[in-house]
Parts: structure tokens; sequence; C-alpha cells
């Protein structure tokens, strides 16, 4: 797949996962825009309020992307990186065409 979907974003059957970098304990919930990694993985920068400790930050990101992305909360997991910064994150029910949307609409916030 061409375009920014190769990385930050991969379709998979029934949604998609996202590649997100976590920075927790931050003064606003909000999606940063795009980033990369220093090995030029890219990811989706976000930040939330709630610290990394019983889940707090992940559960703040599972509802910051629901809310970004207009799904439920039960549509949106963390597959990977429970305890680490980059996480996996898989959106049940979303296809490219609203995930290319997506990351258009995120590139002018970088």
């Amino acid at each position: 797949m061409n375009g920014p979907m190769n990385g930050a974003v991969r379709i998979k059957s029934g949604g998609a996962t996202v590649r997100v970098r976590l920075t927790p304990s931050s003064n606003a919930d909000r999606i940063d825009g795009l980033g990369a990694d220093s090995a030029g993985a890219p990811h989706v920068k976000a930040r939330v309020r709630a610290v990394p400790e019983d889940g707090e930050a992940n559960d703040a990101l599972v509802e910051l992307l629901a809310d970004s992305l207009g799904v439920s909360k039960s549509a949106v997991r963390v597959e990977r990186g429970q305890t680490t910064r980059v996480k996996t994150v898989y959106i049940a029910g979303v296809a490219a065409p609203e995930m290319e949307a997506w990351l258009a609409g995120l590139k002018g916030d970088a």
C-alpha cells in the first residue's frame, strides 16, 4: 500500500492497527500529528494527562483515539506495548478511506 498507510497505519481484516508513541502525564489529551523514531519507523504522536500506572494512560489513549476516529471505545484496544511508550492499537470497523482521511488530518497538526 502506498502513502502514509504503509507505516503508522496498517489495514487488517475488520479494522486497522495504528502505531502510536504515547506521552503520559501531559498537560492535555491530544494527538500531535505524525512522527518517526530514530530508525525512521512512522508513528502517531499522542499525549494524555493520565499517569502510566494501572493502565490509566492506555485507557486514556483508547478514549482519545475513539473520539478522534468517531468510533466507540469498545472498538479500540491496545494490542502491543501495554507498558512501553510505543504501542500498537487495533481499531475495529474502520476501512482504508477512513484511515487515510484521518491521517491526512493529522499531518496538518504536526
